[in-house]
């Protein structure tokens, strides 16, 4: 299969995942902007829509919404997902924090790629924005816990550590959150994760 992403987007949940799980993949770089991928193909053909991240199948077919590529993934290799054996409400707990990520902690990073221009104003109020969510997702965080769902890595932990590792190129701070920057840390640790950030060239 081949993963398409773009350098340090959301598609890298997968990245860091497909590396977790051992898996065999290729991957294709996608300039978003441009329309067109790495090997000078248009990616409209892959996905119309033209984000990424999209997960090609070796028969053709092509997943994309990041939330789907996740879930699939969760399917594909269980040791990725929370165990249902003894919880079967976990499996839904799964899909409840990839819907909080995607659509309310990822969507107030959002702004500050948008390349739009603000106003004084409107800065503040993106910025108090982003703070509210990411206070929220501190109280999602449990001591007891290394993760967001127990003490195995799932994949709401690596699209987590995506959006929350955006904060160090848009110089937001996590030190207010304690627990959650010892989190993004841990995780930035990972070999996978590791791996991921320097074959996107966002690492050494």
């Amino acid at each position: 299969m081949k993963l398409f992403y773009k350098p340090g987007a959301c598609s890298m949940a997968a990245h860091i995942l497909l590396n977790e799980a051992g898996a065999s993949y290729q991957l294709e770089k996608v300039d978003t902007d441009a329309g067109t991928t790495e090997t000078g193909a248009a990616y409209e053909s892959t996905n119309p829509r033209g984000y990424v991240p999209a997960l090609q199948f070796e028969d053709g077919q092509v997943l994309t919404e990041n939330v789907a590529v996740l879930h699939w993934i969760s399917e594909q290799f269980p040791e990725l997902s929370p165990s249902a054996l003894d919880n079967p409400l976990q499996r839904f707990r799964q899909l409840e924090l990839l819907s909080f990520l995607s659509s309310e902690l990822h969507k107030a990073f959002s702004p500050y790629f948008s390349g739009k221009q603000y106003s004084d104003t409107e800065q503040a109020a993106n910025l108090a924005k982003l703070n509210a969510r990411i206070s929220q997702f501190d109280k999602l965080l449990d001591a007891d816990n290394q993760f967001l769902l127990g003490n195995t890595f799932s994949v709401v932990d690596a699209y987590a550590f995506v959006i929350l590792n955006w904060s160090n190129f848009i110089g937001v701070s996590l030190a207010d959150w304690p627990r959650v920057e010892s989190y993004v840390a841990g995780i930035g640790k990972r070999p996978a994760t590791q791996r991921a950030m320097a074959e996107e060239g966002l690492a050494a």
